[in-house]
């Protein structure tokens, strides 16, 4: 029998109708790239990705490169958290360097999250609005790379742990971008060098709602404060969790300056409850600080701290346990 077209495109109408409702929650913006719906990220193909990966300080180690990636793609990683700087504090890495750092992470199979390490600590809303100019000013090279790159806006801006002065700027920050046509997923740290999570539990809805995309997820660093201990991490990443906001743990170590770490319960409850992480960092991270090097040099053999990321505790809750490649390879 012949339908009439009207009749036609009433059907296809009430079938995908039925299809939003049966299915997955609704996209919240057009999958050309990674997404966020509700509490998980989804990649281009809408299938859930959780992040389990390293820190690679490429702006400190820029000859390291192409030693370190291959490295870190061996431990099973799915995703390197690459640390770039805009020039104001550190050598400015040219829209041709990150081209080729996104060639370098796909030919590897990982998603590259890529930062700008500048504005760290500062609570001056004209260092974030440098990040944010050094994005558009780059612009070129990421665009169409949606699948494939995440943009953490500004490494650990504000460090004062107060969540409103942190929201304005991220309120202001965000809609630039996407003006300026970066509809990659963004993501954002926490207030307090990263480690104040109630700035995104208070603030975070808000946040995400200046986002014309609704395509923004949250970082925790959890080192002393925010994750020195099993009942804080739970907190922390339920209050997150809670309020229906994307989340992972943009940075953790196993001890930092002023206390210990409860990394087993950071590995443990991270992948109860979907959430994804990538440890600090791979190599040179100092004398003071070189219980945080993952490896001995860009491409050396691993160290405890190594191990216990990519073999978890007792072969439980690390990466070789729990990463998943974006299924866009």
């Amino acid at each position: 029998m012949k339908r009439s077209i009207r009749g036609m495109l009433l059907l296809a109408l009430m079938l995908t109708l039925v299809g939003s409702i049966a299915g997955k929650a609704p996209v919240a913006h057009a999958a050309s790239g990674f997404y966020v719906s509700g509490t998980m990220l989804y990649d281009a193909n809408g299938s859930p990705f959780v992040m389990r990966g390293v820190n690679y300080a490429h702006s400190w180690y820029k000859n390291d490169l192409n030693t370190a990636i291959p490295k870190i793609a061996a431990t099973g990683a799915n995703t390197v958290r690459i640390v770039l700087s805009n020039g104001s504090t550190y050598t400015k890495d040219s829209a041709s360097t990150v081209s080729s750092i996104i060639t370098l992470v796909k030919q590897y199979k990982m998603i590259a999250v890529l930062e700008v390490h500048d504005a760290t600590g500062s609570d001056n809303a004209a260092d974030l609005d440098k990040a944010v100019n050094y994005w558009i000013e780059i612009k070129n090279a990421l665009i169409g790379q949606e699948k494939y790159v995440i943009i953490n806006v500004a490494n650990e801006w504000y460090g004062t742990w107060n969540g409103a002065g942190w929201a304005n700027g991220y309120k202001s920050a965000i809609p630039k971008l996407r003006s300026a046509g970066l509809n990659h997923t963004l993501m954002v740290d926490a207030a307090g060098w990263g480690q104040y999570p109630d700035s995104i539990r208070d603030y975070g809805q808000s946040v995400l709602g200046a986002d014309p995309n609704k395509n923004t997820m949250f970082s925790i660093h959890m080192y002393e404060y925010a994750g020195g201990a099993a009942t804080t991490i739970k907190t922390n990443i339920d209050n997150v969790l809670n309020k229906g906001l994307c989340l992972t743990i943009g940075e953790f170590g196993q001890y930092h300056t002023n206390g210990d770490v409860d990394e087993p319960y950071i590995l443990s409850y991270t992948q109860q409850k979907k959430v994804g992480w990538t440890a600090w960092s791979w190599h040179g991270n100092g004398a003071d600080y070189a219980y945080l090097n993952l490896a001995n040099g860009g491409g050396g053999s691993l160290t405890d701290w190594g191990n216990t990321v990519v073999y978890g505790i007792n072969n439980a809750n690390g990466i070789k346990q729990t990463s998943v490649k974006a299924s866009v390879y």
